[in-house]
């Protein structure tokens, strides 16, 4: 544990977030990147029929992804697409399990584990409009069976752990522990473009203490630096949603050079915001420093109810 968190503070300014215009243009496959891209889809007549249980939940289903609230009931680079809905959600395709079943997961860094709707989801209406984990059709699955909760602010879901391969991008994290979710109460995920959630945040704020994702791809060498970015596509025409690269970051999605900043408080991405600007002018309500959080799981400005009065 020593070792990973001299890891975890040699990457607190190497988390980085890419807001372009113009349309994205992939690196070749020999520079070393583990590239997951994002994409858009357009709204299908399976989410038309999930939004006729959530029409009255859009604010819920914001809400969803604003978290900070858990508890806990018992080598090279890679680069994933992702797809963007709405501007709102922004997620790429994982496989779990040998041979992979597939998912699509919002890459979170406001939480830190990864869940899956399971087959023995049966109780909730979100499971059926979304592929579910089954693991009797896994070579590489170990039953682990310890009880999970995590709540996202409004929304919540429930059960159990299991250990399993999962692929992400070109590179296999071997034995990951995540959570197959048997509940997913209410309609919160019903309208989602995504199956589950890949938690990017610390250990420290794990649910059942699991070991996350991209610390298992540290540990187990499969990317070259202690590194992952993001690029989010803002063009409302591109098909192209943006990527997450897991080891380094994509020089085509970038112009200049990145603004670091520590880390204040290891669990989430959270560093001192300087001030609140307005044509460049300053509010008066950050001016001398305010903690922030950067989350990737949320499309959403958040702030003190003070900030309200900024007009």
């Amino acid at each position: 544990m020593v070792k990973m968190r001299t890891i975890i503070k040699a990457m607190f300014a190497s988390f980085f977030v890419s807001f372009l215009l113009f349309s994205p243009v992939f690196s070749s496959s020999n520079d070393g990147l583990v590239r997951i891209g994002l994409k858009k889809r357009t709204f299908d007549a399976d989410n038309r029929l999930a939004a006729r249980f959530g029409s009255q939940e859009g604010e819920k289903l914001r809400a969803s992804l604003r978290k900070y609230q858990f508890r806990d009931e018992s080598g090279d680079t890679d680069i994933v697409a992702l797809k963007n809905y709405l501007d709102a959600q922004y997620y790429g395709e994982i496989g779990i399990g040998t041979p992979p079943q597939k998912f699509t997961v919002v890459f979170d860094t406001g939480s830190s584990n990864l869940w899956v709707p399971s087959t023995k989801c049966h109780l909730s209406v979100a499971c059926y409009f979304h592929p579910k984990y089954k693991s009797s059709q896994s070579s590489t699955y170990k039953k682990n069976g310890k009880s999970a909760e995590i709540h996202y602010g409004t929304g919540a879901i429930a059960g159990y752990f299991s250990e399993d391969n999962v692929k992400v991008g070109d590179i296999v994290v071997k034995q990951q522990e995540f959570i197959e979710a048997t509940k997913e109460p209410g309609v919160i995920f019903v309208a989602a473009k995504f199956d589950g959630i890949l938690g990017l945040g610390f250990q420290e704020i794990s649910v059942g203490k699991a070991v996350p994702v991209w610390y298992n791809m540290l540990k187990q060498g499969l990317i070259k630096e202690p590194v992952f970015s993001f690029w989010l596509n803002r063009d409302t025409q591109d098909e192209e949603g943006g990527e997450i690269v897991f080891g380094g970051s994509d020089p085509e999605h970038y112009k200049g050079e990145h603004t670091y900043v520590p880390i204040t408080h290891i669990g989430y991405w959270q560093f001192d915001m300087g001030d609140v600007l307005i044509d460049g002018k300053t509010t008066g309500f950050c001016a001398g420093s305010c903690a922030a959080i950067a989350d990737s799981g949320t499309s959403l400005l958040a702030g003190p109810t003070v900030i309200t009065n900024i007009s």
